[in-house]
Order: C-alpha cells, then structure tokens, then sequence
C-alpha cells in the first residue's frame, strides 16, 4: 500500500510523538463498503483516503501522516483526538479511535496498554481486553487478552479494576496488524453512508428551512457531491431568509471535506410577482415551485448534474401531497427530483437537522412568503396548471431568473 502525508506529497511521518497519550486515528470504513465487490470495494475506499486527507488538509492538520490499509486508515498525529472529531463527519467512515502505536511485541503492547489504562481509566470501573489480530504472530489474540488483563489487575491493583466481559466500563481494545500494534478505549461512531464523490452530483434546492438542508445532507451522505441553489423571493420574504440559506449551505461545507464551495442565488420574486398577478391564487406555490425546478434543470445542466434534490415529504404542505407531487414532477422534463424526506415525519427530519448542526440556524425568525394563498390548492389539475404558465410567460421568467443568478463562495 501507500503513505502520504496531508500535503499530498510523498516521504516519511512528519511527526513520532513517543510521550503523547494518544499517536494515531484508526479509521474504519463504512459497512456498506465492506460489502461490495472489490473493485468497487477499492474505489470506494479511495474515495474516503482522498476525502479524509482533505478534510485533516482544510482543518490544518499539517502534521498528519495518512496510511492506508485494507479496511483501515492510520492517521498518524499527535493531535489524534482532535482529528477524531472531525474525521467523524466524513461520508464513508463508520467509525474512530484514538490510539497509540506500538510494536507487535507481546511485552510492548502490554506496556502501551498499561500507560493508557493508566491514564485514561476511572478507578473502580469495569473492564474487558479485546483483540483483532492481522498477520502471523507467536501468540493468539486469546493470548493477548490473558497477559493483557492479568497484567492490568496485577499492576494496576491500586486502581480497583474490574473483570466485566459483557457489557464492561471500558473496553481495552488492541489492534494487531502485521509488524504493528495499536491500543485504545475509545470508539466514536462516524457519519457512515458513502464518500462523496462516489455518486454522480445533484443540485438542491435549499431554502433555509427545516427540511432542505437535511434532504442536501441525505443526498451528500449517499455520495453525492451537491451544488445548493437559494430562490431569493424578496419583496415576498427579507433578508434574513437568504441569511439562513447562506448559513444553512455553510453548515452543510463542514460535513464536505472541502468540496462544497459554493452556492447559486437565483432572483424569483419577479417570477413570483408575475404568479401572484396573473394567476389563481390557490395555484401560486405550484406555479412557483415548478418554475424553481426548471431554473433547478438550466443549473444541472451548467453544472454537469444527473439529478434534484428538494425537501419535500408527503402532506408537510398543500403542494406536497402526492397528487401535487405529481404536478411538480411534470414540469421536470430533463432530470428525475429526488425527494430524501419523502416519508419522514417532521419529528425526525428535526432530529436530524440538530445532528448535523442546522436546526439552530432553520429556526431563526425571518419574514415567512407573504405570496402563500391562504387556501392552497391541493388536488390541482394538471391541465389548469399549464393553462396558467401560458399566460405566464413561463421560459421568459425562467431565462430572466438564470441572467440575474449569483454564485456565492461559501
């Protein structure tokens, strides 16, 4: 296999911290990886090599040496919990441990696990010694966990330790693999899904909301890389909805180690304004919507896209029942809507909003969309819907609302 550091350039660890507590970050790759056939296997695993190393490069972990073996990343850092944290937001990694490297020595893996439990294990708690083995070795992993836990209740009698296999305080954990070891009690559970890149990009539409920013979320864990796309309705809402937005799609970059960076701003309220004017009244957020999703297609087809992503889930609104959602799809000729969320309750789209960190950003107050009818449509008929686009000019809002977009740097 291969080393690098985070540099992206070639030669020896930068860094060979002998006193740290903590050296290394054993990175384990998503399940759903494991299970697919090698030479997707490979390219998958290379995926989350390149994302990993860009995301230790963007949050200047400049000492970072990275190696790859199968199943597994080493991270070698001597600001390894740090980086645990921020590894766990990768697509494609189910899970971290903070470690330190040893030899396969027998004697050298009970000493660095006699440091570590040392140091990092409460008095009077419980404990188990666990062992993963890969190569050939003198001893078994039974072997280990025997002379690793007679050791630590030999050693550490001060410390009141408890045998507990099932269900312990603390697992010691060591990792054996060939010529090295690696010895940890702690284990943070990754993000999961696929790495980014591993799908063909989507746009998504982002509103600022609860439920967009999740739907973006879903899709970019799947592998997909995403371009978010902002309808500015001013005058029909203020600023700070595009506020949101912006702030939303900067949540979103920090889960994307390094590839979301930027945004498009497209004008609608001229679009809205003309529905509003020239259309009944209880069609204006299906007319809206489906003017979005062409503007949404223009996009996808500067930006090399195979797909849309939107918010929507069945009855969250009057234009998202499933009879509506109908109506919306028509007006996407060129490429399917993708729609994450379709089946979550909103309870769980909130979960997950405040797991990825834009929940508190999606409730701030802003001026709601004054053009909402208060009696929405909600079994349109498709055939009053197009009558209305005509007299709308729909293809001439759609190319003024392109001319007028900004792309945002996030």
């Amino acid at each position: 296999m291969y080393a690098y550091l985070c540099s992206i350039s070639w030669g020896e660890p930068s860094v060979k911290p002998e006193n740290a507590l903590y050296d290394t970050v054993i990175v384990r790759f998503s399940g759903e990886i494991g299970i697919k056939g090698e030479w997707t296997r490979r390219t998958y695993e290379k995926l989350v090599l390149r994302n990993v190393v860009k995301a230790l490069h963007t949050e200047g972990f400049a000492d970072a040496f990275v190696e790859p073996k199968r199943g597994r990343i080493y991270v070698k850092t001597e600001k390894a919990e740090a980086a645990c944290e921020r590894l766990t937001r990768v697509f494609g990694v189910s899970s971290v441990s903070p470690a330190k490297e040893t030899t396969s020595s027998l004697m050298d893996i009970v000493q660095a696990a006699l440091r570590l439990v040392e140091a990092t294990v409460e008095d009077g708690a419980s404990f188990a010694v666990r062992c993963h083995r890969v190569g050939s070795h003198e001893y078994s992993s039974m072997d280990v966990c025997r002379e690793l836990g007679a050791q630590v209740q030999r050693q550490l009698e001060h410390k009141r330790l408890t045998v507990k296999l099932k269900a312990p305080d603390v697992a010691v954990t060591v990792e054996v693999r060939d010529e090295k070891a690696y010895v940890f009690t702690e284990t943070f559970r990754g993000v999961g899904g696929f790495p980014l890149g591993a799908q063909a990009k989507t746009v998504c539409l982002l509103s600022g909301g609860i439920d967009s920013p999740v739907a973006c979320w879903l899709a970019m864990k799947r592998g997909s890389p995403i371009v978010p796309v902002y309808f500015d309705n001013t005058p029909f809402t203020d600023e700070k909805a595009t506020e949101k937005a912006v702030e939303t799609a900067r949540k979103l970059s920090d889960w994307a180690s390094g590839s979301l960076r930027r945004m498009y701003i497209v004008p609608h309220g001229e679009s809205l304004r003309q529905v509003t004017q020239k259309a009944p009244a209880r069609l204006t957020c299906l007319l809206c919507k489906r003017i979005m999703y062409r503007v949404a297609e223009c996009i996808a087809d500067m930006e090399k896209a195979q797909g849309i992503v939107t918010g929507e889930a069945i009855g969250e609104q009057a234009s998202q029942t499933m009879h509506n959602l109908r109506v919306l799809d028509e007006a996407a000729t060129r490429y399917p809507v993708h729609r994450p969320l379709l089946a979550f309750d909103k309870t769980e789209t909130e979960a997950l909003a405040k797991r990825i960190g834009t929940f508190d950003v999606s409730t701030r107050r802003a001026k709601p969309c004054m053009a909402a009818p208060s009696k929405p449509a909600t079994r349109a008929k498709l055939e009053a819907v197009k009558a209305a686009e005509e007299k709308l000019g729909v293809q001439e809002l759609v190319d003024n609302a392109l001319r007028k977009a900004v792309v945002l740097r996030l």
